[in-house]
């Protein structure tokens, strides 16, 4: 979220619709960029996409702020995961800050969470500005771990993922390859794997976003030794015009069972991803970790990956949620 205050603009918030969809991005662009400190405040997130994305895949999530005569001027999108719900990226024109808009983005945003039920609400956010963290905790989040946005590039020359190409335990496919009549079953083995991780954390939103709107791809990671049954997963956006930009493969979620053998079946989940980039002809892979997530953070440094920038997670309740230390999930909530 881009500056507020406590002086609230008379401000009127409704549904974003898909034709203020490059209004939208150009006020996303402008205020990051802007906040940001960049020369060209446009050129923020190259021609990766954020806001048609969001609203094709939850377009009940979508929030606008306009002014009386129906100028836009900042929106918001809140994401469903089942028991897990997120908001953001919530962006205000700068023209408008410190006028009270993000607060009232917020007000009906929380009334969403309840209508939707979610049980552990959270966001991403800039660690370095007090007024985003004082803004939010005004609404019951708190600030916990830190959020990294990690990226390693493709064929490094190092061999770490021999265990789903050279496995009689794993093998990979993708949820485009699943037969329809077949698709509502492997979502439930998803939910499987996502539940092992938080009771009630569902990902079939984006598993559907990603295939109706060709975004990128779901991998799916299957037992051998279980007749084939999901146990991991990686919703994947892939090249421009996706969350991912051009020459990048970027890991919105991925997870796999909580189980003994977690870190192998993880290090099967990655070597799919980078499979599926090299597929794609990316060249490189993007990933986010809370730092809460100890033992995965300490993997994905060690397979490679490298943090491109941080940000904190702030979380209602002040509770973790899933960012303990032994769960291996990935994820960024921006």
């Amino acid at each position: 979220m881009m500056h507020d205050s406590d002086k609230v603009m008379d401000i009127n918030i409704g549904p974003l619709f898909e034709e203020e969809v490059p209004r939208a991005d150009r006020i996303f662009r402008l205020a990051f960029g802007t906040f940001l400190g960049l020369a060209d405040p446009m050129t923020f997130f190259g021609d990766a996409d954020y806001v048609r994305t969001r609203l094709l895949a939850e377009p009940s999530g979508a929030l606008a702020a306009k002014t009386n005569s129906g100028e836009l001027v900042g929106f918001n999108f809140v994401t469903n995961w089942g028991s897990v719900g997120f908001f953001g990226p919530l962006v205000v024109h700068p023209k408008y800050w410190d006028k009270g808009i993000g607060k009232r983005l917020l007000e009906p945003t929380m009334d969403i969470f309840k209508e939707r039920g979610n049980k552990h609400l959270g966001l991403f956010t800039f660690a370095q500005s007090p007024k985003h963290v004082a803004l939010y905790q005004k609404f019951g989040f708190w600030p916990r771990f830190l959020t990294a946005v990690m990226s390693k590039p493709i064929d490094i020359g190092e061999k770490r993922y021999d265990t789903i190409t050279n496995s009689r335990n794993w093998y990979w496919d993708k949820y485009s390859e699943v037969a329809e009549s077949d698709q509502q079953e492997v979502v439930n083995q998803c939910r499987s794997v996502t539940n092992s991780v938080y009771e009630g954390l569902d990902l079939q939103n984006e598993i559907r976003a990603i295939r109706n709107h060709n975004l990128g791809d779901t991998l799916l990671v299957r037992s051998r030794k279980k007749q084939g049954k999901v146990v991991g997963l990686a919703a994947c956006h892939s090249g421009p015009g996706t969350e991912a930009g051009s020459g990048s493969c970027y890991i919105k979620f991925g997870a796999v069972f909580s189980e003994p053998n977690k870190e192998q079946t993880f290090e099967g989940l990655l070597g799919a991803c980078e499979l599926f980039a090299k597929e794609k002809g990316l060249s490189r892979i993007v990933a986010g970790v809370n730092t809460g997530r100890s033992e995965l953070y300490k993997k994905m440094l060690y397979y490679g990956f490298r943090s491109d920038m941080q940000g904190i997670s702030m979380h209602k309740p002040n509770e973790p949620g899933y960012d303990l230390a032994d769960i291996y999930a990935i994820d960024d909530w921006r």
